[in-house]
């Protein structure tokens, strides 16, 4: 299971279909038991550059791997959730609120494995694995990140189990936590993919009532997202006194307040809905495999 646009797609990533679909659905449909209209879905890519027949490749990409779910009624086609989905959705709404990690324990998550070469897919699924719940390699075969995971949940699927130990733990001295951070991860790319929304997004409150909005906010929520989704939530204080994240974190808060109001009354002019049954089950696929 991958959430993520195929490799092939162009644009930026925060342009591509999928994750701005993604991004739509959690803005505007997370929470309330309906599937929207297709071509709804297909008017609200149109304003953000997506064409037709990219929107319904989409579509149809999406529910075959079970992030969405079709409904019918009479000829239209309709478009849901997945329970899956609905999961993946509401993680990414929590590290939406909590975007800079000012509440660190001071413990890590450590993951060490050691696969045999004959095993090199296996080994490159659970390098992107980590890499995607914000582990970084310490060093080959050692993988640390801030964040509390789910170990069971990661390794879901992989069969690797007998190769991998892992453990929480605090750092001893003489270890600079500080320079452990910026040999294990790029704090350059990280900082220039902050500095790069609030280049697009800082000062823009003014103008939330102009021109399209949901196209604005669904460009913006999505960008937010998957810079997010690259960051693997450092303490904030071990990092750079004027760390990019802080500011684009208030700018982003700031945005959304402002553009929510706007777009949700373009989306209910807009968007054709299906109510379904409350106890209507949703499909819950296996989890992802990076």
């Amino acid at each position: 299971m991958d959430t993520d646009d195929e490799a092939g797609s162009g644009g930026t990533p925060w342009q591509r279909p999928q994750a701005l679909l993604l991004n739509f659905f959690a803005a505007h449909l997370l929470g309330r038991s309906e599937a929207i209209y297709s071509g709804s879905l297909i008017d609200v890519l149109a304003r953000v550059g997506v064409g037709e027949h990219a929107a319904r490749s989409t579509l149809s990409r999406m529910t075959r791997r079970g992030l969405l779910e079709r409904h019918r009624s009479g000829k239209r086609v309709y478009f849901g959730l997945t329970g899956y989905t609905v999961g993946v959705l509401e993680e990414g709404g929590h590290r939406v609120r909590q975007a800079v990690n000012r509440n660190w324990d001071g413990h890590w998550t450590v993951l060490g494995f050691s696969l045999p070469e004959t095993r090199r897919a296996d080994r490159h699924l659970l390098r992107s694995r980590l890499a995607w719940a914000g582990f970084g390699p310490l060093q080959n075969g050692l993988w640390i990140t801030p964040r509390q995971v789910d170990i069971d949940q990661l390794l879901d699927g992989l069969d690797v189990s007998e190769h991998v130990k892992a453990f929480r733990a605090t750092t001893l001295a003489p270890t600079d936590i500080q320079d452990m951070i910026a040999e294990t991860w790029d704090l350059a790319e990280l900082a220039e993919g902050y500095r790069g929304f609030l280049r697009r997004w800082d000062g823009a409150e003014s103008t939330a009532r102009e021109g399209d909005v949901l196209a604005r906010q669904l460009l913006m929520h999505t960008e937010w997202t998957l810079l997010l989704r690259n960051d693997p939530g450092l303490p904030v204080e071990h990092l750079p006194a004027d760390w990019p994240a802080v500011r684009a974190e208030h700018v982003f808060l700031r945005m959304r307040s402002a553009l929510a109001p706007h777009a949700e009354r373009e989306v209910e002019a807009l968007v054709e809905r299906l109510p379904l049954a409350q106890d209507e089950p949703a499909r819950r696929p296996g989890r992802r495999t990076a």
